[in-house]
C-alpha cells in the first residue's frame, strides 16, 4: 500500500481537538510506508522465526532463558528508541527485529511450556490486540501510523505491534501445523490474502489505516512460514538450509536495506501538517 490518508484527531465539542498526551514531536516516531518498509517487515518476521529457534536450540537457552534474555535486549532497544526524537532507521528496526523475536517467544512459550492450543493463543491474542486498539482509539482518536508523535501514541504504536507479531506467529502456526497445510501453501494462502487486502484498499476504498494494520498482521505469518521452509528439514516439508544460514542471509539483507535508509533517508516521514505518504 502506497498513500494513506492519515486520521486526524476529530474535534471536541466547542470545536477544540482532544489534547495530546506526551510531550509533542515535531517528527513521526516510524518510517514512511514505502515498499522497503514491507520488505524489511517481512524479512524481520522471518528472523523473529528462525532466530527465535536458533537461540532455543542451538545456544541450549531453553525457551524461559531466550524469552528472558530478548526481552532485556528489547527493552534496552526501546529506552533508546523512546528516547530519539525522530525516526532513526538503525534503532527502529533493531527494535522491529528483537520485538519479532519476542512475539514469537510469547507464543512459543505458551504453546510448548503452557500446552496452550494454538486456537485458544490466537483467540487470546486477536482479542488482546482488538483492547489495545480500542483504548488507542478512544485515548487519541487516531490509530494512524502517522501521528506517532507523542510519547502516549509510540507506547500504543509498540504494544500493538507486539502483539500483531504474538498473533502472527500464533495463526502461522495454526495454518501450517495445525491444519496441515504445510510451510509453503501457508506462505502462499497468507500472501494472497495479503493481496486481497491491498486490492481492497486501492480498488474498492477499505480504510487505509485498518488496510495497513490487517496486511502488518498479516506479514507475521508470511515471513514465518517462509522462515521455517527455509529452515525446517526436508522430512519437515522444509529446504533444510537450517536456522543458522537462513538467519545470516536475511540479517544481511536487512542491515544493508537499513544502511541504506540511513544514507538516503528515502523513508524519513514530513513533518506533521505536509501531505503525508503512507501505508
Amino acid at each position: 500500500m502506497t498513500y494513506e490518508l492519515s486520521e486526524t484527531p476529530q474535534a471536541a465539542p466547542g470545536g477544540t481537538t482532544p489534547a495530546r498526551h506526551g510531550h509533542r514531536l515535531r517528527w513521526n516516531k516510524v518510517p514512511e510506508v514505502t515498499a522497503y518498509f514491507w520488505i524489511i517487515k517481512v524479512l524481520c518476521t522471518t528472523v523473529g522465526e528462525t532466530a527465535a529457534d536458533l537461540l532455543n536450540e542451538k545456544a541450549g537457552l531453553g525457551l524461559t532463558g531466550v524469552s528472558v534474555l530478548m526481552s532485556v535486549l528489547l527493552a534496552a532497544v526501546l529506552v533508546v528508541q523512546f528516547r530519539t526524537t525522530s525516526y532513526r532507521a538503525g534503532v527502529y528496526w533493531l527494535a522491529v527485529a528483537l520485538i519479532s523475536v519476542v512475539g514469537t517467544l510469547i507464543s512459543d512459550n505458551l504453546t510448548d511450556n503452557m500446552g496452550v492450543p494454538l486456537e485458544t493463543s490466537t483467540t487470546v491474542f486477536a482479542l488482546v490486540l482488538a483492547v489495545v486498539f480500542v483504548v488507542w482509539y478512544r485515548r487519541e482518536r487516531t490509530l494512524s501510523i502517522h501521528s506517532i508523535d507523542t510519547t502516549s501514541r509510540e507506547s500504543f504504536y509498540w504494544l500493538a505491534v507486539l502483539f500483531t507479531f504474538a498473533l502472527g506467529t500464533a495463526a502461522g502456526d495454526l495454518a501450517s501445523e495445525g491444519m496441515n497445510l504445510g510451510y509453503w501453501l501457508s506462505a502462499v494462502l497468507f500472501a494472497l490474502v495479503i493481496a486481497a487486502v491491498a486490492v481492497a484498499h486501492f480498488a474498492l476504498g477499505l480504510d487505509a489505516v485498518w488496510s495497513f494494520w490487517i496486511a502488518y498482521i498479516l506479514t507475521r505469518p508470511l515471513g514465518a512460514s517462509i522462515g521455517d521452509y527455509l529452515s525446517q528439514p526436508n522430512a519437515a516439508g522444509g529446504l533444510g538450509l537450517g536456522t543458522v544460514v537462513t538467519s545470516v542471509l536475511f540479517l544481511a539483507v536487512i542491515l544493508g536495506l537499513v544502511v541504506y535508509l540511513t544514507v538516503t533517508r528515502k523513508d524519513v516521514a514530513e513533518p506533521e501538517g505536509v501531505a503525508r505518504q503512507a501505508a
